[in-house]
């Protein structure tokens, strides 16, 4: 095998704040455009824009990009991307929502409110200013297993929980102005932070652009300032320097990291449960959830099978 070719599935993440009130158009086209290429994962859109991470063939992926560039809502859509050896979806989904990011503030406008974009280049000089208050605005669970040297975590469960924390840190405070640098997985959690921030008058705000993924693409490992890996929303569940995939696993059941020894765990049950959530599931839940674990494991076995029958038929 040739191990400088890409991996056989392209996966391609990316968002846009744009007006977009008329966001139900294009719900079936691109339902339609995504299964008839054989690309899976999903596409949130809402009047604040669109959002998603999707997988497939090269040539699939690339189609839906280009479909949703001759959009003009779409046009200087950007994308990153990332290859695997595996499907990283299961199935594709088309959702219209209220918001393509959940914050829970009425009347924010992130496409015209955002902070000042930082490139990755530039992150470091200026996250290492000491007048600068950087925050990590992702959740609990992924801060965890990594973040920036010396960013501060909220401990939040939620994004929707970030503004109440801001607020008690005295942050939405206009008569105490701060430089404030924000940063999340790929971008759109940051941006509609920093458009928060704006909306409550605070103007030295910024966000990396890109977010920690393209940070991660761009910045080589000996200049970067990045500690641990970076959660990701895929079947990859994480990754590195250089969007290597990591070494960290999922829980089925509450879809998070596993924790650090998790696997040694009374508390773990493949499929089932983890200590994240062991006890937030009820008995029912837990048999519910192993019967799934039981139908997914033979179907694999099912699969494995059958491939491996097709490849002695060719011997």
């Amino acid at each position: 095998m040739d191990t400088s070719a890409p991996l056989p599935y392209l996966t391609a993440a990316f968002y846009r704040f744009v007006d977009l009130p008329d966001c139900s158009q294009y719900k079936d086209p691109l339902q339609s455009l995504c299964e008839a290429q054989q690309v899976r994962g999903l596409i949130l859109l809402a009047p604040e824009g669109i959002n998603s991470t999707i997988a497939g063939p090269p040539e699939g992926v690339r189609a839906v990009l280009d479909w949703l560039r001759a959009q003009a809502p779409f046009a200087p859509l950007e994308h990153k991307e990332s290859w695997s050896a595996k499907a990283p979806f299961r199935r594709m989904r088309v959702r219209i929502k209220k918001e393509i990011v959940t914050m829970g503030v009425p009347a924010l406008r992130p496409a015209s409110q955002a902070g000042t974009y930082v490139k990755p280049q530039d992150w470091n000089a200026l996250i290492q200013d000491p007048d600068v208050v950087v925050i990590d605005t992702r959740n609990d669970y992924e801060v965890e297993i990594g973040s920036f040297a010396g960013a501060i975590n909220p401990h939040i469960q939620s994004f929707a929980e970030l503004p109440a924390w801001l607020e008690a840190q005295g942050l939405l405070d206009t008569s105490k102005p701060r430089k404030v640098a924000m940063f999340c997985t790929g971008g759109i959690r940051c941006e509609k932070s920093t458009a928060l921030l704006r909306s409550q008058g605070l103007e030295t705000v910024y966000h990396l652009e890109g977010g920690i993924l393209k940070y991660l693409e761009t910045v080589p490992p000996a200049q970067s300032l990045w500690q641990g890996q970076c959660f990701v929303f895929d079947e990859r569940v994480s990754v590195g320097h250089g969007v290597a995939m990591g070494d960290h696993q999922l829980c089925r059941c509450c879809r998070q990291p596993l924790p650090e020894g998790a696997l040694a765990s009374a508390q773990y049950e493949a499929g089932v449960s983890c200590p994240r959530c062991f006890a937030h599931t009820s008995e029912a839940q837990k048999s519910s959830a192993r019967e799934r674990q039981r139908q997914w494991e033979r179907a694999k076995a099912k699969a494995a099978s059958a491939q491996a029958s097709g490849q002695a038929d060719h011997a």
